[in-house]
């Protein structure tokens, strides 16, 4: 929750958080850059997460297309999302793109979804 409580987000960047009860549950961010020194890139959902308790209930899901809904709104035809997972994203539309080298080195995967 770092990033929410400094607010280090410029322009059209911003996250998203799923609440229940007052209480954040998720988070997900639409943003510029990610962890890839890929400028050419943009723009990322990052950071999708949802606490341990409320995995299943299609949260991410749900914050997902809220951001892609933003993102289209704002001029896209389409989003990034890196990850390790084979066969999560492409649940919610999303394609396998290449495979990516973060910033420490890593190899992660890249997907993309029309908009």
């Amino acid at each position: 929750m770092g990033e929410l409580r400094a607010w280090t987000f410029t322009d059209w960047e911003t996250p998203f958080v799923a609440t229940v009860d007052d209480r954040i549950v998720g988070t997900t961010y639409i943003r510029k850059q990610d962890y890839y020194p890929l400028p050419e890139i943009c723009p990322w959902v990052s950071g999708v997460f949802v606490s341990e308790e409320y995995r299943g209930h299609r949260i991410s899901e749900k914050l997902i297309a809220f951001a892609n809904d933003y993102a289209k709104k704002n001029g896209f035809d389409k989003t990034y999302i890196p990850s390790i997972h084979i066969g999560l994203y492409e649940k919610y539309g999303y394609r396998y793109l290449r495979d990516i080298v973060n910033y420490g080195g890593g190899t992660d995967r890249l997907y993309v979804k029309e908009i």
